[in-house]
């Protein structure tokens, strides 16, 4: 087929905003995937994105519509996984940008827009679930063509669930996103957008084809990581693998590179034949980690399990970063970054339901600089690493340009929460005729864990948010430290505010108190701060009822046994181990 016939599109949006519905809808207008076969949400391949109903993973497929290849890359929505949007972008000339018509524009609509804008791609404006009745076609479509700055009669008005107006859609991507520029005559060069390990095929990289033109067996050679390959198997996707025998520029497609080591596959690395010069493809900006967390396996002997999964999880998911780490009590981890809390939840997640592995993860926190009493700078990403008081000239932590976007009868409500983590007012903007638009700057750390979900909560979900991070400022942070039976736990310290230290140490304690389970003796929790407990809780022993055998009899006999067991719950105390269940630290994450 002639390149002319073949349009390379996206779809984005925010969470929730219906793209996997209306990706279904395209599957079956094409005929792509059989009646039989078709099920909701087809492109969500985990167990996991179906249960939360949010995409997770970027997944391409290839469709044939009236004589044209239209290549379709669907898209995460949630602010966490904005990387994979940004690399989804880098393979395709079009985007369809897609708004629920009961919830208007939001918080991540305006982040993908921009990054769309940014790869100069042809924008299809579609208003989503105009078959709601509390759908607002109208109003949405004055904000849509307001920040667009565009007339209404441009903007698609569809249902994706009861598949309205979606063939004039899939029509209007032909017509208006461009072929690709691409020349099959020139050397060959392919942008590895994407990738995955298998055990058979090695590393599977996920390409677009510029220029040139590949075939199986052909040798290849990686730019920028320097290694060679094989296409040992090479084709498109349907989206299971379909093999072919050559991918011509401008198509979307992988390669099966037999490769076996996952670091030698970088996404954003160029293809292309070995002992050929060429020029780069631009990828994209590199992955900022603005969460940091540390894992470490409850059983020691799966340390080198863990890291090979780290590994091949790196490879579908190249915004994780990790490194080794030791640390007494917990042995060998890693120090892992991550986008942001969600995302953390999830690789976690992942670890634990794929690769069978039991974790101790660490409290999240962001990127610290420390400048001590010599004028040194450098950077802390993990609380055990946070140096003595005494030792500390100046704190400085990540700031955010922050962006939420409210109905108007909100906006009381969302101007509180900014006051409580102490947001500074720089602008706001009207979306429409209902929607506001706040632009705040505030301190990363009080952003990342629950934020979210707070604004969520009060605009009884029409709220959302987006940040990127613009500097580093200085703040009065300390760290608390958690202590069970007299032991530091190093995976639950937090770095907070000082202004927020005994309502943090009362809120922690009291949370450990209800989720640890009982021990044989009884268990005091306790929150330090520079050595000096600032909250304390006491978890009852695990009850045994020693005299329920005693019937009758002088109750001497009784009291002894009670007083052999006092004894031997002392002793316990003093002696015995602590075990805390991965669940727990997991709990903790979400406080």
């Amino acid at each position: 087929m002639e390149q002319k016939q073949i349009r390379n599109f996206v779809i984005i949006a925010h969470i929730d905003h219906g793209k996997s519905t209306l990706a279904d809808r395209f599957l079956e207008l094409t005929n792509t995937i059989e009646k039989r076969k078709m099920q909701s949400q087809f492109l969500d391949m985990m167990d996991l994105e179906r249960e939360r109903g949010v995409t997770i993973k970027m997944q391409p497929v290839r469709m044939e519509f009236e004589g044209y290849i239209l290549n379709l890359i669907d898209t995460p929505g949630h602010v966490d996984f904005g990387y994979e949007v940004s690399r989804s972008l880098a393979a395709v000339e079009g985007a369809i940008l897609l708004v629920d018509a009961v919830q208007g524009i939001q918080a991540q609509t305006l982040a993908n827009l921009d990054l769309a804008k940014k790869q100069n791609l042809v924008i299809i404006p579609v208003i989503n679930k105009i078959d709601l009745p509390q759908a607002r076609v109208k109003e949405t479509k004055k904000e849509l063509a307001q920040l667009l700055e565009i007339s209404e009669d441009k903007i698609f008005t569809i249902s994706a669930k009861d598949g309205k107006n979606i063939e004039s859609l899939l029509k209007a991507v032909i017509d208006m996103v461009p072929c690709p520029a691409g020349q099959s005559e020139k050397p060959l060069r392919a942008l590895i957008f994407d990738s995955k390990y298998d055990s058979y095929k090695g590393v599977v990289a996920y390409i677009r084809v510029v220029d040139g033109e590949i075939k199986t067996n052909q040798k290849i050679f990686l730019t920028v990581a320097k290694s060679q390959g094989e296409a040992k198997e090479l084709g498109y996707f349907s989206p299971a693998l379909v093999p072919q025998k050559e991918l011509f520029a401008g198509e979307i497609g992988y390669i099966a590179t037999g490769i076996k080591e996952p670091e030698k596959i970088r996404v954003g690395d160029t293809i292309t034949t070995p002992n050929l010069k060429i020029n780069l493809l631009p990828g994209y900006e590199e992955p900022k980690q603005v969460v940091f967390a540390s894992l470490y396996p409850q059983n020691p002997d799966d340390y080198e399990s863990l890291k090979k999964s780290l590994a091949e999880l790196k490879l579908t998911d190249a915004s994780l970063s990790f490194e080794t780490e030791s640390k007494e009590g917990l042995g060998r981890g890693f120090r892992c970054g991550f986008l942001g809390m969600f995302h953390t939840e999830i690789i976690t997640e992942r670890l634990q339901r794929e690769f069978d592995l039991d974790l101790i993860v660490s409290r999240p926190m962001v990127v610290y600089k420390i400048i001590n009493n010599q004028d040194k700078e450098f950077l802390i990403n993990s609380p055990s690493d946070w140096p003595e008081s005494q030792d500390i000239k100046e704190i400085q932590e990540p700031w955010v340009n922050l962006r939420v976007i409210v109905p108007i009868r909100y906006l009381g409500v969302a101007s509180e929460l900014l006051k409580d983590i102490q947001a500074k007012y720089i602008d706001t903007k009207y979306l429409g005729s209902d929607k506001t638009l706040l632009i705040y700057q505030a301190p990363l750390r009080e952003i990342i864990i629950d934020f979210y979900d707070k604004v969520k909560s009060a605009t009884q979900g029409y709220g959302s948010i987006d940040f990127e991070i613009i500097e580093f400022r200085k703040g009065d942070l300390v760290k608390i430290d958690i202590l069970l039976a007299g032991q530091k736990q190093e995976p639950l310290s937090k770095i907070v505010g000082e202004h927020q230290i005994f309502k943090q140490g009362d809120l922690m304690t009291r949370k450990l108190k209800k989720i640890l389970p009982a021990q044989q003796f009884s268990l005091p929790i306790q929150a330090a701060v520079n050595g000096k407990i600032i909250a304390r809780q006491t978890l009852g022993s695990r009850g045994k009822d020693v005299i329920a055998g005693l019937y009758g009899g002088d109750y001497s006999r009784k009291r002894k046994q009670l007083e052999k067991q006092k004894k031997g719950k002392k002793k316990l105390a003093q002696q015995g181990k602590l075990k805390i269940p991965s669940k727990v630290f997991l709990e903790m994450l979400k406080e």
